[in-house]
C-alpha cells in the first residue's frame, strides 16, 4: 500500500480528486502535501475562531451603528489567505519534527519528507515562503493585532512536541489553532474583551474534542512508538468526555453572545451547531478509524454553523 502511494505521488490518507493532483504540475504535488493543501479542513479548522470573533466584533459594532462591510470582508480575506498560509507552515514544520515519527506510523509514512520526496532543507525554505505570506497578512491590522499574532507563535513551536512530554497534545492544538479568537476581535477594536477570550477558550475545547476523535486513527500506533494522545488517555471513556469539551465550547459561545449583547440569530446557530456536535458524539465508533476521519472533518460545518449564526446577528436584532 505504501509502495503504491509513493509510485503515484500521492499520500495514503488524502482524497486522490484534490486540485492539487488535478490542477498543478507534478513537481509541486510534494510541497502543497507538505501544507495539506490535498486535505482543507486543517486551515479550515484554523478559520472558524478567526471568522467567529470578527462575525462577533461586527456584530457589536452593528449595535452601535459602526458597521463597516468593506472592513469586515476584507478581514475575512485576510483571515482566509493567513489560515491557509500558516496552517501550511505549521504543517511543514510538524512534518519536520515528526520526520522519524512519521516513518514509523502507515498513515503517515507516504508523507513527503519520510518517503523522500522533498528534503529537510527544500522544506525549510517553504516553511519561510509561508511564514512570509503569513507575516504579510498580519501585518495589515493594528499594532495590537500584530504584536497578538506574534505571541501566538510560543504554542505554534511547543506543539509539534507536545505529544512526547503530555498525554494532552490536543490542548496544546487548541490553544495555537484558536488563537483566531482573539485576532479577529483585536483586529477590529485594537484590543481584547471577555467576548473574544471567551470566544478563544470555546476553541481551545472545541479542538481537544475533535482532534481527539481524529487521534483515535492513530492510537495503536501511537501506543506502539510511545506517542501520547487524548484518544490513548481517554480510551473506551472518549464519549463522556467528548459531552464535555463540546457543552463546555457551547456554553462559552452562549456567555460570549449574550457578553456581547448579540440578538437571537446567534444563538439559533448555537442550537444548530450543539445538534450537530451531539450527533457525532451519538454515532462515533473509536474503533472505525475512517469513520473517526469522517467526524473529524464534519467539524468544518460545525464551525460554518456557528459563523453564519454570528453573521446573522449582524442584520438581525
Amino acid at each position: 500500500m505504501g509502495t503504491t502511494t509513493e509510485d503515484n505521488g500521492r499520500v495514503f490518507d488524502a482524497p486522490s480528486d484534490n486540485f492539487v493532483y488535478n490542477l498543478l504540475p507534478r513537481r509541486l504535488w510534494p510541497y502543497a502535501q507538505l501544507a495539506r493543501w490535498d486535505r482543507p479542513i486543517g486551515w479550515q479548522l484554523l478559520m472558524w475562531p478567526c471568522f467567529w470573533s470578527a462575525a462577533m466584533a461586527a456584530a457589536v459594532t452593528a449595535e452601535a451603528n459602526a458597521f463597516r462591510p468593506g472592513q469586515f470582508i476584507a478581514h475575512l480575506l485576510l483571515f482566509f489567505i493567513g489560515a491557509v498560509a500558516m496552517r501550511g507552515a505549521g504543517c511543514t514544520y510538524n512534518d519536520l519534527v515528526d520526520h522519524d515519527i512519521d516513518n514509523q506510523v502507515a498513515r503517515t509514512r507516504s508523507r513527503p519528507l519520510p518517503s523522500g520526496r522533498v528534503t529537510r532543507r527544500q522544506a525549510k525554505i517553504f516553511i519561510l515562503l509561508q511564514a512570509l505570506t503569513g507575516l504579510a497578512v498580519l501585518l495589515s491590522f493594528n499594532l495590537f493585532t500584530v504584536l497578538l499574532g506574534f505571541a501566538s507563535l510560543a504554542f505554534v513551536a511547543i506543539y509539534p512536541f507536545a505529544k512526547r512530554f503530555t498525554d494532552w497534545p490536543q490542548l496544546f492544538l487548541g490553544l495555537a489553532f484558536s488563537w483566531g479568537g482573539l485576532v479577529g476581535w483585536a483586529a477590529v477594536f485594537g484590543s481584547l474583551s471577555l467576548p473574544a477570550v471567551l470566544v478563544y477558550l470555546a476553541a481551545i475545547v472545541w479542538t481537544i474534542g475533535y482532534d481527539t476523535i481524529y487521534a483515535h486513527q492513530d492510537k495503536e500506533d501511537d501506543a506502539l512508538i510511545g506517542v501520547r494522545s487524548t484518544a490513548l488517555l481517554f480510551g473506551k471513556k472518549t464519549k463522556p468526555w467528548l459531552v464535555l469539551f463540546y457543552a463546555a465550547m457551547l456554553a462559552l459561545l452562549v456567555v460570549a453572545c449574550l457578553v456581547a449583547g448579540l440578538g437571537w440569530a446567534a444563538f439559533a446557530g448555537l442550537l444548530a451547531a450543539g445538534a450537530m456536535l451531539f450527533y457525532q458524539i451519538a454515532v462515533l465508533d473509536i474503533d472505525d478509524g475512517a469513520q473517526c476521519l469522517k467526524l473529524f472533518k464534519f467539524n468544518s460545518r460545525v464551525g460554518l454553523v456557528v459563523f453564519l449564526g454570528l453573521v446573522a446577528a449582524i442584520f438581525l436584532a
